[in-house]
């Protein structure tokens, strides 16, 4: 008997890679205004304020006009690329072939990022300007639109008084606005251990066996988001409707794989793309900040 022959055996490596737990897909691209294909280096949304009709008191009286409020929003484009190299050296050594599994973690990379600046047009400044010649002014979100944390997590009661921000400011589903509301780890437990939001007089008595909060539930579509600002403690959330916020994708997503020689014929994954997002109405986001 040659024992020595083991010694030939292939070896078999794994023959595939197995990405790490990661949002994948943006979740936020399609809960907001699409401004399409954006060409230069920023694009503008125009915003028309609402008016109220005048009693007419007399006959054959002047003409009463109403002054129409308009006001330009402009977003600016953001380049984003992601790269890595693979070394020649080690193509040879692996049965699993690196191009794939790479460009998919470049590609849930910018996935990423695109929500990112979505969140951060939501939250925080937008340019305007009221005038063709005059200057750009940032308008952030009015104190009556954000709920503070009060030292307090997510609470029915904040979720509550975001709802009425929609009603009063006419921008809820009986208007026929599409409502969504974001939410993370945090917030699911916060939630799932609140036993008057999971009573059947609030959602389904499911929601809470299931542990899932995503979907459809006071006039709110949840969407899962763990990129939260954080400050401390303290994670700020917005709720918002679908027109809130106009996102414009400028450069197409471009992904090039070749071969680097002045690195040794390294193998480079390369993408790139650019988008831009800006906030039309205050109105219609609210932020809810809770303690974690």
């Amino acid at each position: 008997m040659n024992d020595t022959i083991t010694a030939a055996f292939v070896r078999q490596f794994h023959d595939s890679w197995i990405l790490d737990a990661q949002q994948r897909e943006s979740r936020l691209q399609a809960t907001v205004h699409d401004s399409g294909s954006i060409t230069g280096s920023s694009f503008t949304a125009n915003k028309l304020g609402a008016t109220e009709a005048n009693d007419v008191t007399n006959r054959l009286g002047d003409t009463v006009w109403t002054n129409q409020d308009h006001s330009t929003r402009i977003a600016l484009m953001q380049d984003k690329d992601w790269s890595t190299p693979v070394d020649s050296f080690d193509v040879p050594k692996l049965l699993a072939q690196p191009n794939g599994a790479y460009m998919q973690n470049g590609i849930a990379a910018l996935n990423r990022k695109k929500d990112s600046v979505i969140y951060a047009g939501l939250i925080g400044a937008a340019l305007a300007r009221t005038e063709e010649e005059g200057p750009y002014t940032t308008v952030v979100l009015p104190s009556s639109q954000k709920i503070l944390s009060g030292g307090q997590g997510m609470t029915k009661a904040k979720l509550l008084i975001a709802k009425k921000r929609f009603r009063q400011n006419e921008a809820d589903e009986h208007n026929g606005k599409q409502l969504y509301m974001l939410f993370d780890g945090e917030m699911l437990e916060d939630l799932l251990s609140d036993t008057t939001l999971t009573s059947a007089d609030f959602m389904a008595v499911k929601m809470l066996q299931s542990g899932d909060i995503s979907g459809k539930w006071l006039g709110f579509t949840w969407i899962p988001y763990e990129a939260l600002l954080t400050v401390g403690n303290t994670r700020t959330t917005a709720a918002y409707t679908k027109d809130a916020l106009h996102f414009g994708i400028g450069m197409n997503r471009t992904i090039d794989v070749g071969p680097r020689r002045d690195k040794k014929n390294a193998t480079q994954i390369y993408a790139q793309e650019s988008y831009g997002g800006v906030r039309v109405a205050e109105d219609e986001v609210v932020t809810i900040e809770f303690d974690a």
